[in-house]
């Protein structure tokens, strides 16, 4: 069986969690407490990051990179379209999701509201969480847009693309940081992807000092 080292509110662990269920891949999860920077994590993996994939013998780190071996290895069903300009697509949207709006947004809201308890590491910055704020209203009305000229975020079908803004976005909404009221469109999408099977052990993840909101695994909410 694969065995994920993850942190349960990391999109970064999220978007392989993901990839795993929906190709239906056993996966045994153990939280891992990276900034501890266990010697046998290390081992693992020098950077000191998860996720980190055990899979067919190999020890695999960099979520980008597990997700595509994932795709080439157990193509069904499909994260990436065919084509190359619609694997270009989800690649740049990977690619927004896991920098522009991580850098932007996630890193100013749950790396400060969160991450930063759970390691010790102080208090919140008032105006990172400031920034992400208001950095997250133009990230929702740029998916509005894309949402609004296509039945996903990369084209016709779901992709990695959706998997990798659900990872961050579920994350957040965690502790209440999206306003899912800012565009029904993209409501109505995450409600979509939220209510498929793969998504059942994201929604069941709980973190010691941050209760889930009332709606959090609500697939109506």
């Amino acid at each position: 069986m694969a065995k994920l080292y993850h942190v349960p509110l990391s999109p970064f662990c999220r978007k392989v969690r993901l990839s795993l269920a929906e190709k239906k891949i056993e996966c045994e999860l153990v939280e891992e407490k990276y900034w501890e920077k266990d010697p046998d994590f290390l081992r693992r993996n020098p950077a000191a990051k998860v996720p980190v994939l055990k899979i067919d013998g190999r020890t695999m780190a960099e979520s980008a990179a597990i997700c595509e071996y994932l795709e080439e290895k157990y193509p069904e069903p499909p994260l990436m379209p065919r084509s190359s300009e619609a694997r270009y697509e989800v690649r740049r949207l990977v690619g927004w999701f896991d920098d522009k709006f991580h850098n932007e947004v996630t890193s100013k809201l749950l790396y400060e509201r969160v991450n930063k308890k759970v390691t010790k590491q102080g208090f919140p910055d008032s105006a990172n969480v400031k920034a992400g704020a208001k950095a997250i209203k133009y990230h929702l009305d740029y998916m509005a847009w894309l949402l609004d000229h296509r039945r996903w975020l990369a084209g016709d079908t779901m992709t990695l693309a959706d998997f990798a803004a659900a990872a961050h976005l579920s994350s957040l909404d965690y502790i209440r940081d999206v306003d899912w009221n800012r565009s029904a469109v993209v409501k109505d999408w995450y409600a979509k992807i939220k209510s498929r099977p793969a998504f059942r052990s994201i929604l069941a993840d709980q973190v010691p000092g941050f209760p889930q909101p009332p709606h959090y695994a609500d697939l109506d909410f």
